[in-house]
């Protein structure tokens, strides 16, 4: 289904204030200036054993103003919507980049986009889940988590919801007008069970990934979309009984079979933070590092066997990071990033794409809140699937000694996005092609080009999940964004697989 923008936020001054502040950066002799009119909508509602502890929301709602002036950034912001205000809030930014121009070692100029005038766009979903009763989202939840409690060895469950309406008008003087709205939902259960003899004890998750839909599919009723909630449910108390009583891994090579629910965070920390380019030429530096894919190695980096094809995209129905416009007025497009293994392409903002001279942008600036300046931010990045490529189960098949990885839990990754290791929420020891059991205390650990370049089989399109985050951290002062990545489940040969508990001392 889809809607229309929220009539609340139509209603606000948006073209008056607008007009204002890019009159103001006009006449103060401004080479560019945007402007954009942020609503933030949150709720986050925890359960802890089957009772509400907590229910937070949250709105806020500002203006941010960002100038070239002699080449010079400049950015101010406000929470006043009056013509006035922003027209002072323009002085202020142009203001900001007179005083740093002295300083300012590089002169900012941006890429071309087409002028996109009028434009708006709303993601899709079908129920708002800021229109559903809060007894319905407590319910539902208190729910779930007593349906866990009831089974044998669970002995404690924490459940949480997480809901996000984002409403943004852009204006620049190039007379681009954007209006638009997404909504992105997160269910999160995770199951706790304690041997009391040894005092030893595990934790389960759910695997369903956050998702850019609405209520319906937190409800599990939307069609052939929909994650299964009570399969999931029913399985996980004896699922993570099998876990608490499961052997410890041996560490040395497997061969892994790693699920979409798995991959999509390896994809996000060795592909998707180093395929950012302004990380790659070091703009980027103090939060998280730069990247080993340096620009030098555009078109020749070996980055993975032949089977890889990794695109960014800002398009995917559903997709976190699914947008119709970027925080600097360009359209959402589809790119390669790695193809046939090599690296083929970068995520650009329009200052990145003029500096390493590209022809346009391909629509990766983002600010997560009028107070903060648009950064380079990380598009849907994903892995492909082979068309026509086989089940999870024939992969699993084709494994003589290997392990079948599900679900993401803890990561590590260094400063250059090269060396890093990742462990999971479940482990299943495969010997001749069949899964005999769970295992315990297991990571995988490896340098990015070599797991890539271990990549040697590609389940098809009905292996292909949707993963994703809500948090994904970038600048000083730190901003978080949405993120999805696709990714279908995939064999990786002889992967060094440490063992947790020894790698701890214990």
């Amino acid at each position: 289904m889809r809607h229309d923008i929220d009539p609340a936020f139509r209603e606000l001054p948006l073209r008056a204030v607008a007009d204002a502040a890019l009159s103001r950066a006009r006449q103060l002799g401004a080479s560019h200036a945007d402007v954009r009119i942020e609503r933030l909508k949150s709720q986050v509602v925890r359960i802890r054993d089957g009772r509400l502890e907590s229910s937070n929301d949250g709105e806020e709602t500002g203006l941010a103003v960002r100038v070239v002036v002699d080449g010079t950034w400049g950015f101010a912001s406000s929470a006043d919507l009056t013509p006035d205000d922003a027209a002072g809030t323009a002085a202020q930014a142009v203001e900001v980049a007179q005083i740093s121009q002295p300083v300012n070692a590089e002169r900012v100029e941006l890429a071309e986009e087409p002028a996109h005038p009028d434009a708006s766009w709303v993601s899709a979903y079908d129920i708002d889940p800021f229109e559903v009763p809060d007894a319905e989202k407590v319910g539902l939840l208190a729910d779930r988590s007593r349906r866990l409690l009831a089974a044998d060895r669970i002995d404690h469950v924490n459940a949480s919801l997480v809901q996000v309406l984002e409403n943004k008008f852009y204006a620049d003087l190039a007379g681009t007008t954007t209006t638009q709205q997404r909504v992105r939902v997160h269910n999160s259960i995770e199951a706790v069970s304690v041997d009391r003899e040894s005092g030893r004890f595990e934790t389960m998750r759910t695997i369903a990934p956050p998702a850019g839909r609405g209520w319906e599919y937190i409800r599990g009723d939307n069609g052939a979309s929909a994650w299964d909630w009570d399969a999931e449910l029913a399985e996980m108390p004896e699922l993570l009984a099998e876990k608490l009583r499961a052997p410890s891994v041996q560490p040395g090579r497997y061969d892994l079979v790693i699920d979409p629910t798995n991959l999509w965070l390896t994809i996000h920390e060795s592909v998707g933070h180093a395929t950012e380019l302004d990380r790659a030429l070091g703009y980027e530096a103090a939060y998280a590092g730069t990247s080993f894919a340096t620009f030098d190695k555009l078109g020749k980096l070996r980055y993975g066997s032949p089977l890889m094809h990794v695109t960014g995209d800002r398009l995917a129905d559903h997709g976190l990071a699914t947008v119709g416009y970027d925080d600097e007025g360009v359209a959402a497009q589809q790119w390669d990033l790695v193809r046939d293994g090599v690296l083929v392409g970068y995520q650009l903002d329009r200052r990145m794409a003029r500096l390493k001279g590209f022809d346009r942008s391909n629509g990766c600036a983002y600010a997560d809140s009028s107070e903060h300046v648009p950064l380079q931010r990380m598009p849907n990045v994903s892995l492909q699937p082979l068309a026509g490529g086989p089940s999870t189960e024939e992969m699993i098949r084709g494994v003589e000694r290997g392990i079948y990885v599900v679900g993401d839990k803890s990561w590590s990754i260094d400063m250059q996005r090269y060396n890093f290791q990742f462990t999971g929420q479940r482990f299943y020891e495969i010997r001749g092609g069949r899964i005999i059991g769970q295992l315990r205390d297991v990571a995988y650990q490896a340098t990015t080009t070599d797991f890539w370049g271990s990549l040697i089989a590609l389940g098809g399109p009905q292996t292909y999940i949707l993963g994703g985050a809500f948090n994904c951290g970038k600048g000083q002062p730190g901003q978080v964004a949405a993120v999805t990545h696709g990714a279908p489940a995939a064999v990786f040969q002889g992967v060094n697989i440490l063992n947790t508990t020894q790698e701890g001392g214990r």
